[in-house]
């Protein structure tokens, strides 16, 4: 059975400049606001039958806003970025600037001390490839944009640098189909008015 895996990216939690590696931090108030916006949008994917979400503040309230009641996943969580947790991209660049380059260029690195972005990338992707068919084939997955990115990574078995050239924004909505090693990236034009399946690309720089 082919299933059907809609991940819907977790709504912020600071100013996209000031997003912070394995952000813990809960909804700020601005994506608190843009949740109830987008809830007309994206609270019928609340009727899929399995509906999971990352361990972080902010999937986890963005996926009961929705009305997901999800599941939490270890397996989603953020890719464990070692003692640059709780950094920004530029507080990182500025403490470490060697590591963080050799971080960047090379996806089996962990000059942080933290996970490699190949093993996470592989991790998301063993969590897609698990996904049960017998219960039904539609799930909706709340996650951080970083996991989605992996997962894309992972579906179009593209290079690991990929991930940095993929922009997954808060509260898109991404859907891929198929099942165990063989997924496709599927794009959809506007949802008619009462469709459950919205879909569209779109991630921060963490």
């Amino acid at each position: 059975m082919a299933l059907r895996v809609t991940f819907v990216a977790a709504a912020r939690s600071s100013p996209l400049l000031a997003e912070r590696f394995d952000d813990e931090r809960p909804l700020d108030q601005a994506g608190w606001d843009e949740v109830l916006h987008a809830a007309g949008r994206l609270r019928p994917l609340a009727a899929a039958e399995l509906r999971y979400c990352s361990p972080t503040p902010r999937s986890r309230a963005t996926g009961d806003a929705l009305g997901c009641a999800p599941l939490l996943q270890l397996a989603l969580r953020d890719c464990d970025m070692g003692r640059w947790r709780g950094l920004t991209l530029g507080e990182a660049m500025a403490r470490e600037p060697a590591a963080v380059d050799a971080w960047l260029a090379d996806p089996r690195s962990a000059p942080h001390g933290g996970e490699p972005l190949l093993a996470f990338i592989t991790r998301v992707g063993g969590w897609l490839d698990t996904r049960p068919g017998d219960d039904g084939d539609r799930i909706v997955a709340v996650a951080e944009p970083s996991v989605i990115r992996a997962a894309l990574v992972y579906v179009l078995k593209a290079p690991p640098g990929t991930y940095w050239n993929l922009d997954v924004r808060p509260l898109s909505a991404t859907t891929v189909t198929g099942r165990a090693g063989r997924w496709s990236l599927r794009f959809e034009g506007a949802p008619d008015q009462g469709s459950t399946h919205p879909a569209s690309g779109g991630g921060n720089p963490l």
